[in-house]
């Protein structure tokens, strides 16, 4: 028993010597570190004391007097600029947009002019921010429809959850992204706007359903 515990302390020694010696030949043996001084502290340790900080000041100092960062701003400049542009003449020319944008909203219809809302307002509630409000009422055969539908664009995030879960697919965001308000209070998106809005793009939308439809 008292040999082995000799055994695992001479290896213990053995080991602390060879980690040293591989320490002190690193530290001789670093390319970028030039001339290093070793000196024995605490006992166990090798620090290193040399020139690579005089060496580095005089690197940066050489560096900012040639102005070799701004020749090498200058260079990736050049490189743009005899290289292909990508610049698009806004508004004449439009960049591609992805059939899953989000943009404006609008509510669609079927094709033989019935509004598919259905007043289930679980767009209402999914939306984290609130931004709907949908009233409900009865139409004459008993089913159900939407009384009010409107958005707050001001609160509206644009996530896109409330046409996720839409089970008629009526409520949807187009790719309209060109819009602006001049008075008051026209940040709010009623249901006849809304409708409007689905009527115009129609066909936009569809494409856009269409493209999307086989990763969803």
């Amino acid at each position: 028993m008292q040999s082995c515990f000799y055994q695992k302390v001479r290896f213990l020694n053995e080991e602390k010597v060879y980690s040293e010696n591989n320490f002190l030949l690193r530290r001789l043996f670093v390319p970028s570190k030039g001339f290093t001084k070793l000196k024995r502290t605490d006992g166990d340790r090798f620090k290193t004391q040399s020139n690579v900080d005089m060496l580095q000041a005089a690197r940066n100092y050489l560096k900012s007097l040639l102005l070799v960062e701004l020749f090498r701003g200058l260079s990736v400049t050049g490189r743009y600029m005899f290289s292909r542009k990508f610049t698009v003449q806004y508004p004449e020319e439009k960049a591609p947009v992805s059939p899953r944008f989000r943009g404006l909203h609008a509510l669609r219809r079927y094709p033989n002019g019935e509004e598919r809302c259905i007043a289930c307002k679980l767009c209402e509630a999914t939306c984290p921010a609130l931004a709907i409000t949908i009233e409900a009422e009865p139409r004459a055969d008993g089913s159900r429809r939407a009384a009010r539908y409107d958005i707050d664009l001001f609160k509206c995030i644009f996530c896109g959850f409330c046409e996720e879960s839409c089970p008629v697919d009526s409520i949807v965001e187009t790719q309209v992204a060109e819009y602006h308000f001049d008075e008051r209070g026209k940040h709010i998106i009623t249901k006849e706007k809304l409708l409007a809005i689905g009527d115009k793009y129609e066909a936009e939308i569809a494409a856009a359903r269409a493209a999307d439809a086989p990763y969803r």
